[in-house]
Parts: C-alpha cells; sequence; structure tokens
C-alpha cells in the first residue's frame, strides 16, 4: 500500500526504502529444500499485495529514535508471513479459486499442498519472531489464536440468538484487527515504546485493522476501478456489512435484494442486478458512516503517541484508508 506523507518527504522516502527491502526479505523466506517449495511458498508472496501490516511496522517503529533498522525488518517479516500462511489455510477453506487475479495455490496445487505450504511459511515467521524475543512470540502466539477463532466463528456463522452484524464485526476484528494490531504494537516495541503507548498502538491497530476490512466491502460493491473485480464477494454469496445491513432491515421494499445477496450469484444478469440494487440502497452509506466513526475512534488513539512525523503518518493513514471506500 502506497503512502503519501505529505509532511514530510525524506521520511516517506525512507520507509519505502524499508519497505523494499523487507519485500527483498519475504521472497527470500519463501525459499525450501526444493524448487517446487520455493515455487509454491513464493506463489501469494510474489503476486504482490498491500503490504499494510510491514507499513505499520514501519511506522510505529520510528515513534522514537534508535530503532534497529535488522528489527524492524524481522519484525515486519513476521507479521506478514504469518498473513501469508493465513492466506493459504483460508483460500482451500473458501474452496477459492483466485488470489490476487491469479490461480489460488489449492486451486493450482492441490488443498494438501496448499495446507502445508502455509504451514510452512507459518514456521518461517516462527523461526523469525524467535530472533526478537520472547515477548514478540507470545505476541503473535496469542494474535494467531485470534485469528484462527475468528476464522471458526466465520465458518460456524452466528447463533440464532447473535446479532448478525455484531458477529460479523467480531470475525472481522479476529482475522484481521487482530494481526493489524499486532503489527503496530511490534513496530512500537521495536524502538522502546512505553507501556501506554503501546497500548494505544494495540488499540489503533485493531480498530484501523476492522477500518480496513469495512472499506474493502464498500469497495467490493461501489468500485469498478480497483484491481479486484467488482461484485466478488456477492458473486461467491460472502456476507459482508453492507448486505448484512440490508438483511437486518428486514424491509418489504428489499424482497428482491434480499432474495439475492447471501447465495452465490452465478448468473451475470443477477450479479449486475444486485450490484445495481446495492449501489442505489442506504445499506452503503450508513457502512460508510461506519468507516469514518471507526476511524475517527482510530485516530482518537493516536493522541496518546508522542508527537511526531510518525504519528502524522499514521493520521494520514487512516485518512487514506477512508478515501479508499468513498
Amino acid at each position: 500500500m502506497t503512502l503519501e506523507i505529505g509532511v514530510d518527504s525524506s521520511f516517506a522516502q525512507s520507509i519505502s526504502e524499508r519497505l523494499q527491502s523487507i519485500e527483498a526479505r519475504l521472497s527470500a523466506s519463501a525459499f525450501g529444500q526444493t524448487p517446487f517449495v520455493t515455487e509454491v511458498a513464493s506463489h501469494i508472496i510474489n503476486a504482490g499485495g498491500k503490504r499494510f501490516r510491514p507499513l505499520l511496522v514501519a511506522l510505529a517503529s520510528q515513534l522514537y529514535p534508535g530503532a534497529d533498522d535488522d528489527a524492524i525488518e524481522r519484525a515486519a517479516m513476521v507479521v506478514e508471513l504469518t498473513h501469508v500462511a493465513s492466506l493459504y489455510h483460508d483460500d482451500v477453506m473458501d474452496d477459492a479459486e483466485l488470489r490476487r487475479g491469479a490461480d489460488s495455490a489449492n486451486h493450482r496445487w492441490g488443498n494438501s499442498v496448499a495446507i502445508m505450504i502455509g504451514d510452512f511459511l507459518f514456521a518461517r515467521a516462527s523461526s523469525i519472531v524467535a530472533t526478537l524475543g520472547v515477548e514478540y512470540v507470545t505476541l503473535q502466539a496469542e494474535t494467531f489464536a485470534r485469528l484462527v477463532q475468528g476464522q471458526i466463528a466465520e465458518t460456524r456463522g452466528p447463533a440464532a440468538d447473535d446479532d448478525p452484524v455484531g458477529h460479523y464485526l467480531q470475525v472481522v476484528a479476529d482475522k484481521t484487527g487482530s494481526l493489524i494490531a499486532a503489527s503496530a504494537v511490534f513496530g512500537g516495541m521495536v524502538c522502546g515504546a512505553p507501556q501506554p503507548v503501546l497500548q494505544a498502538l494495540a488499540a489503533f491497530g485493531e480498530e484501523i485493522g476492522v477500518v480496513f476490512q469495512l472499506s474493502d466491502d464498500i469497495i467490493d460493491i461501489a468500485s469498478d476501478s480497483t484491481g479486484k473485480t467488482p461484485g466478488t464477494d456477492l458473486r461467491e454469496g460472502v456476507w459482508t456489512l453492507p448486505t448484512l445491513l440490508v438483511r437486518s432491515a428486514d424491509d418489504p421494499a428489499d424482497a428482491r435484494l434480499r432474495e439475492l445477496i447471501g447465495r452465490p450469484l452465478d448468473d451475470s444478469d443477477e450479479l449486475a442486478e444486485a450490484l445495481g440494487l446495492m449501489r442505489s440502497h442506504d445499506a452503503l452509506a450508513k457502512a460508510r458512516a461506519e468507516v469514518d466513526r471507526r476511524a475517527q475512534v482510530a485516530k482518537d488513539h493516536l493522541s496518546r503517541l508522542p508527537a511526531s512525523v510518525a504519528r502524522e503518518a499514521l493520521y494520514e493513514l487512516c485518512d487514506q484508508i477512508v478515501s479508499r471506500s468513498a
């Protein structure tokens, strides 16, 4: 994810160079004992991605002077490799055919290989995090436990007496917010931030992580200009915040839309109809309002950080995430 930092061009350049170095090390971390393992393990890494988690590590590491360059990059590799490992497993569970515009690993090499490569990359992350210290290992393990439990909750769905919207937001917090929070905290730990600042970074990271996912929910419906094909979630029958808001409203006028959402839409005409109805529905505006509200909460947590160029960059990051879905 490109961060346009208006307050200090030299700071932005240093962060960009740091991310380039992290990218090279990520590619090297995917090398296995055989060319086959290397090929499959490199598959998602080489497909690119927003690298949002390494970016947060890099930014938070600059809140205080003196962070070791190598430690910053190792911390960033841990969170990104953990994220990528989870994507291999997610694609198996979702029976996905595409990932970042290319064949998914499970579709190309089979479920068993995809699962084991996910395990391989998580092992790589574990080896690296062990070099950072016990506190880092503990946070990674706790975060991964939340991520897995979020995936289980998503797979099982809400209980009969659960609020579907609340259930979904908790899943997003566990699956996405937890690792993004850990990314911000890792950055703070690398530069020796005190405990109150680490707590603020954790709260900020979880909130902005939810914002990040909810903005993707909106983009999937509202945008025709992203790399992701519009309506992917609708086509696959995946519930997201906008569609859940339609379902929870239970408005008789939405009967046709409720019939379309929440089930796979293989027919292109039905998909186009669902997209048109969603784009004109006030659920989209309500979802955007929730993104704005949570982004402001995230900014409020940033106010507890020391005044610095890094903090200003984190503020700008909040605005950029919101503007993605505006």
